[in-house]
Protein backbone atom coordinates (compact mmCIF):
# COMPACT_ATOMS: atom_id res chain seq x y z
CA UNK A 1 0.00 0.00 0.00
CA UNK A 2 1.07 3.53 -0.58
CA UNK A 3 0.50 6.62 0.92
CA UNK A 4 1.60 9.67 -0.59
CA UNK A 5 -0.47 13.47 -1.34
CA UNK A 6 1.80 13.91 -4.57
CA UNK A 7 -0.80 12.43 -7.30
CA UNK A 8 2.08 12.71 -9.17
CA UNK A 9 4.54 10.72 -7.49
CA UNK A 10 1.89 8.10 -5.74
CA UNK A 11 0.66 7.37 -9.40
CA UNK A 12 4.16 6.84 -10.46
CA UNK A 13 5.34 4.72 -7.42
CA UNK A 14 1.86 2.86 -8.58
CA UNK A 15 2.62 2.36 -12.02
CA UNK A 16 6.59 1.41 -10.98
CA UNK A 17 5.19 -1.42 -8.39
CA UNK A 18 3.28 -2.95 -10.59
CA UNK A 19 5.74 -3.20 -13.41
CA UNK A 20 7.72 -5.05 -11.16
CA UNK A 21 5.02 -7.61 -10.13
CA UNK A 22 4.14 -6.40 -6.73
CA UNK A 23 0.83 -5.95 -6.05
CA UNK A 24 -0.59 -2.95 -5.42
CA UNK A 25 -3.80 -3.00 -2.60
CA UNK A 26 -4.52 1.09 -1.99
CA UNK A 27 -2.32 4.04 -2.95
CA UNK A 28 -3.69 7.14 -0.45
CA UNK A 29 -3.18 10.35 -0.08
CA UNK A 30 -3.41 10.42 3.85
CA UNK A 31 -2.31 8.70 7.16
CA UNK A 32 -6.01 8.11 8.36
CA UNK A 33 -6.87 6.57 4.85
CA UNK A 34 -3.79 4.69 4.89
CA UNK A 35 -4.78 2.88 8.72
CA UNK A 36 -8.23 1.96 7.60
CA UNK A 37 -7.26 0.30 4.33
CA UNK A 38 -4.21 -1.91 6.47
CA UNK A 39 -7.00 -2.62 8.48
CA UNK A 40 -9.02 -3.80 5.86
CA UNK A 41 -6.62 -5.67 3.78
CA UNK A 42 -3.50 -5.73 5.55
CA UNK A 43 -0.38 -5.84 2.91
CA UNK A 44 3.27 -7.09 3.09
CA UNK A 45 4.81 -3.59 3.15
CA UNK A 46 3.26 -0.13 3.29
CA UNK A 47 5.45 2.61 1.67
CA UNK A 48 4.42 6.07 3.60
CA UNK A 49 5.64 9.73 3.57
CA UNK A 50 6.39 11.14 6.18
CA UNK A 51 4.64 14.88 5.61
CA UNK A 52 0.50 14.56 4.57
CA UNK A 53 -2.39 16.59 5.09
CA UNK A 54 -3.88 17.86 6.78
CA UNK A 55 -1.03 20.14 8.44
CA UNK A 56 1.75 18.41 6.54
CA UNK A 57 4.54 17.78 9.67
CA UNK A 58 4.18 13.85 10.91
CA UNK A 59 1.23 12.38 9.82
CA UNK A 60 2.67 9.95 7.79
CA UNK A 61 5.19 8.71 11.11
CA UNK A 62 2.04 8.76 13.16
CA UNK A 63 0.09 6.80 10.63
CA UNK A 64 3.69 4.42 10.32
CA UNK A 65 4.08 4.17 13.98
CA UNK A 66 0.34 3.00 14.78
CA UNK A 67 0.74 0.11 11.67
CA UNK A 68 3.92 -0.87 13.51
CA UNK A 69 2.48 -1.14 16.62
CA UNK A 70 -0.84 -2.55 15.74
CA UNK A 71 0.52 -5.06 12.65
CA UNK A 72 4.66 -5.66 13.14
CA UNK A 73 4.63 -7.84 10.77
CA UNK A 74 4.05 -5.44 8.42
CA UNK A 75 6.74 -4.03 6.60
CA UNK A 76 7.39 0.22 6.83
CA UNK A 77 9.25 2.18 4.07
CA UNK A 78 9.14 5.62 4.95
CA UNK A 79 9.93 8.31 2.17
CA UNK A 80 10.88 11.89 3.15
CA UNK A 81 11.80 14.91 1.13
CA UNK A 82 14.77 15.34 3.94
CA UNK A 83 16.44 14.38 6.62
CA UNK A 84 13.93 14.42 9.76
CA UNK A 85 15.96 13.38 12.51
CA UNK A 86 13.72 13.24 15.52
CA UNK A 87 10.97 11.07 13.48
CA UNK A 88 13.64 8.83 12.37
CA UNK A 89 14.83 8.55 16.17
CA UNK A 90 10.90 7.67 17.05
CA UNK A 91 10.50 5.23 13.97
CA UNK A 92 13.62 2.90 14.15
CA UNK A 93 13.93 3.07 18.37
CA UNK A 94 10.84 0.90 19.10
CA UNK A 95 12.27 -1.50 16.27
CA UNK A 96 14.96 -1.92 13.83
CA UNK A 97 13.07 -4.82 11.92
CA UNK A 98 10.90 -4.04 8.88
CA UNK A 99 11.38 -0.85 8.30
CA UNK A 100 12.95 1.82 5.93
CA UNK A 101 13.92 5.38 5.78
CA UNK A 102 14.87 6.64 2.16
CA UNK A 103 15.20 10.06 0.77
CA UNK A 104 12.21 10.21 -2.09
CA UNK A 105 15.37 11.01 -3.96
CA UNK A 106 16.23 7.76 -3.92
CA UNK A 107 13.33 6.66 -5.51
CA UNK A 108 14.25 7.61 -9.17
CA UNK A 109 16.79 5.22 -8.40
CA UNK A 110 14.84 2.02 -9.55
CA UNK A 111 16.70 -0.62 -8.35
CA UNK A 112 18.18 0.98 -5.09
CA UNK A 113 14.69 1.57 -4.04
CA UNK A 114 13.49 -1.62 -5.41
CA UNK A 115 16.28 -3.63 -3.02
CA UNK A 116 14.60 -1.84 -0.16
CA UNK A 117 11.61 -2.56 -0.47
CA UNK A 118 12.41 -6.05 -1.07
CA UNK A 119 15.18 -5.59 2.37
CA UNK A 120 12.06 -4.46 4.27
CA UNK A 121 9.84 -7.36 3.33
CA UNK A 122 12.54 -9.44 4.30
CA UNK A 123 12.56 -8.73 8.26
CA UNK A 124 15.38 -6.09 7.61
CA UNK A 125 16.16 -2.50 7.59
CA UNK A 126 16.82 -0.25 4.67
CA UNK A 127 18.36 3.24 6.25
CA UNK A 128 19.50 5.47 3.57
CA UNK A 129 23.07 6.55 3.68
CA UNK A 130 22.86 10.00 3.64
CA UNK A 131 20.05 9.87 6.10
CA UNK A 132 22.78 7.86 8.08
CA UNK A 133 25.56 10.08 7.50
CA UNK A 134 23.44 13.45 9.03
CA UNK A 135 21.66 11.34 11.98
CA UNK A 136 25.00 10.50 13.02
CA UNK A 137 27.56 13.91 12.60
CA UNK A 138 28.35 14.70 15.97
CA UNK A 139 31.35 17.45 16.79
CA UNK A 140 31.15 17.24 20.80
CA UNK A 141 33.80 15.06 22.99
CA UNK A 142 30.74 13.43 24.31
CA UNK A 143 30.27 11.67 21.40
CA UNK A 144 29.90 8.01 22.76
CA UNK A 145 31.22 6.99 19.29
CA UNK A 146 34.50 8.90 19.56
CA UNK A 147 36.48 5.94 20.05
CA UNK A 148 35.81 4.05 16.89
CA UNK A 149 38.47 4.09 14.03
CA UNK A 150 37.26 5.73 10.58
CA UNK A 151 36.88 2.08 9.27
CA UNK A 152 34.68 0.72 12.24
CA UNK A 153 32.40 3.70 11.62
CA UNK A 154 31.93 2.98 7.78
CA UNK A 155 31.01 -0.79 8.99
CA UNK A 156 28.39 0.45 11.33
CA UNK A 157 27.20 2.43 8.98
CA UNK A 158 26.54 -0.01 6.96
CA UNK A 159 25.14 -1.70 8.97
CA UNK A 160 22.37 0.68 9.78
CA UNK A 161 21.71 0.75 6.13
CA UNK A 162 20.56 -2.87 6.68
CA UNK A 163 23.10 -4.56 4.90
CA UNK A 164 24.55 -8.53 5.95
CA UNK A 165 28.15 -9.08 6.50
CA UNK A 166 28.77 -9.99 3.14
CA UNK A 167 26.97 -7.17 1.26
CA UNK A 168 29.40 -5.03 3.86
CA UNK A 169 32.02 -6.89 2.69
CA UNK A 170 31.19 -6.01 -1.13
CA UNK A 171 30.34 -2.47 -0.53
CA UNK A 172 33.46 -1.74 1.79
CA UNK A 173 35.71 -4.77 -0.03
CA UNK A 174 36.27 -6.57 3.07
CA UNK A 175 36.81 -10.41 4.08
CA UNK A 176 33.77 -11.66 6.09
CA UNK A 177 35.93 -12.40 8.59
CA UNK A 178 37.15 -8.55 8.43
CA UNK A 179 34.06 -7.33 8.55
CA UNK A 180 32.93 -9.23 11.79
CA UNK A 181 36.29 -8.55 13.75
CA UNK A 182 35.36 -4.71 13.22
CA UNK A 183 31.89 -5.12 14.48
CA UNK A 184 32.83 -7.13 16.92
CA UNK A 185 35.40 -3.84 17.98
CA UNK A 186 32.29 -1.79 17.79
CA UNK A 187 30.35 -4.14 20.70
CA UNK A 188 33.10 -4.00 22.68
CA UNK A 189 33.82 -0.17 22.72
CA UNK A 190 30.19 0.44 23.17
CA UNK A 191 30.01 -1.70 26.06
CA UNK A 192 27.25 -4.46 24.07
CA UNK A 193 28.00 -7.47 25.81
CA UNK A 194 26.25 -10.58 24.45
CA UNK A 195 22.87 -10.78 26.03
CA UNK A 196 20.06 -13.54 25.18
CA UNK A 197 17.15 -11.94 23.72
CA UNK A 198 18.79 -8.42 22.42
CA UNK A 199 20.40 -8.22 19.31
CA UNK A 200 23.33 -6.15 19.21
CA UNK A 201 23.51 -4.99 15.56
CA UNK A 202 20.39 -3.31 16.59
CA UNK A 203 21.39 -2.24 19.45
CA UNK A 204 24.41 -0.65 17.97
CA UNK A 205 22.23 1.33 15.30
CA UNK A 206 20.07 2.68 18.02
CA UNK A 207 23.47 4.11 20.14
CA UNK A 208 24.59 5.50 16.86
CA UNK A 209 21.35 7.57 15.88
CA UNK A 210 21.05 8.42 19.78
CA UNK A 211 24.16 9.95 19.32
Amino acid sequence: MIAEDSTLLREGLVRLLAEEGHEVLAAVGDGDSLVRAVEEDPPDVVVVDIRMPPTHTDEGVRAALEIRERLPRIGVLVLSQHVERSYAVRLLSANAERIGYLLKDRVAQVDEFLDSLERVHAGGAAIDAEVVRQLVIRTTHTDPLAGLTPRERDVLEQVAQGRTNAAIGEQLHLSVSSVEKHLNSVFDKLGLARATGYSRRVLAVLRYLES
